[in-house]
């Protein structure tokens, strides 16, 4: 009996090693997941503090130049205006209207007035563009990560064109169930739209958590949106990485990335001033792009809410003071106005 008892706790042991051996590295034993092999990892003597957080952020001024929204009037006749054109237009922060031919893709939709649980969390200092029931007819709903900034509940639960197809990495599905068509991916897995659009999950430097209890419970991660000929690269929150240059060899050149280019600053609760491993500030934008052999790059993340320490206004400055030194034109490096919309095809002139 001790004989037969040690042969199947061998056995199990085997099984389990194997089990593991063909998890792929973001997949942990209890669950959870993990960024890229050789990604940078949060200094573990950092302790977060919202008193200071809340005492800094006092600080900051929250004033912008006119230009910076489109009034809402404009945005509505020019989405109208474009009704049978390629373009992209920015509804604030990392909420994008992406029209590709006959699909209208819309990313972390966020609607709400605060990014966080009920009534709390960092208040928008900017409206959406538009509100929520005149956004156009959306056929793809992508999300990144469960965020409050960026998975929004109370948009999702309000969201007009339930019939879109909902894309989200993995374990990410239940917050929508009130859609009809829910895919959740992992990693390098891939969706066909149609014969001209395919969208695929491709990882991201960054982690998930909505809860004391969820750490890393859900996957997150950057699209890859492949539109006839053409790439988007639309990016989750991430940090600067290798898994970017192995990226740009496999699915470079890139014709456009969207990447995030604020919150990057926490200092003093951080050690270093504008770092932040889970958020490229500008010229680590820049050089993320470069290495994904980018093309042309859409700054966002940034004129919307207060998430982090540094001016409001100045992650795009930097954004374009510094494209030159990472190989890219002036006119590369691309800052839209909340409102904004603009023909694919003059993006990418």
């Amino acid at each position: 009996m001790k004989l037969f008892s040690v042969y199947f706790l061998i056995i199990n042991i085997i099984l389990s090693t194997n089990l593991m051996a063909e998890k792929p590295y973001h997949h942990l034993a209890d669950g959870t997941f993990r960024n890229p092999e050789g990604s940078p990892k949060r200094d573990p003597n950092v302790k977060w503090s919202y008193k200071i957080f809340n005492e800094e952020r006092k600080k900051i001024k929250l004033t912008f130049p006119k230009e910076h929204v489109v009034p809402r009037s404009k945005v509505l006749r020019d989405l109208n205006e474009n009704l049978n054109n390629d373009y992209v237009a920015w509804i604030g922060h990392a909420t994008f209207l992406i029209k590709l031919g006959e699909n209208t893709i819309i990313t972390d939709p966020l609607f709400s007035k605060n990014t966080g649980p009920l009534i709390f969390g960092p208040k928008r200092y900017v409206d959406p563009a538009i509100k929520l029931e005149e956004i156009p007819k959306t056929d793809i709903l992508l999300l990144t990560h469960n965020h409050y900034d960026h998975l929004d509940v109370s948009a999702v639960r309000n969201f007009p064109h339930k019939s879109a197809k909902v894309i989200t990495p993995l374990k990410l599905a239940k917050y929508f169930n009130r859609f009809k068509d829910v895919n959740e991916l992992d990693w390098y897995q891939k969706i066909e739209i149609n014969d001209e659009l395919q969208i695929t999950l491709l990882p991201a430097v960054h982690w998930s958590k909505r809860s004391l209890f969820d750490t890393n419970k859900t996957l997150w991660g950057n699209y890859l949106i492949e539109y006839k000929n053409k790439k988007i690269l639309f990016a989750c929150d991430t940090g600067i990485g290798n898994i970017y240059k192995d990226l740009g060899n496999k699915y470079g050149p890139i014709d456009i990335t969207f990447i995030n280019i604020g919150a990057y600053n926490f200092f003093p609760i951080m050690p270093k001033k504008d770092k932040s491993v889970y958020h490229t500030n500008p010229e680590e934008a820049l050089s993320l792009a470069k290495d994904l052999k980018s093309r042309k790059v859409i700054g966002m993340h940034w004129g919307t809410v207060v998430l982090s320490l540094e001016p409001i206004m100045e992650p795009p400055k930097r954004f374009k003071k510094n494209a030159q030194k990472f190989g890219f034109e002036d006119e590369d490096a691309i800052i839209f106005n909340i409102g904004q919309v603009k023909k694919l095809s003059e993006i990418l002139d």
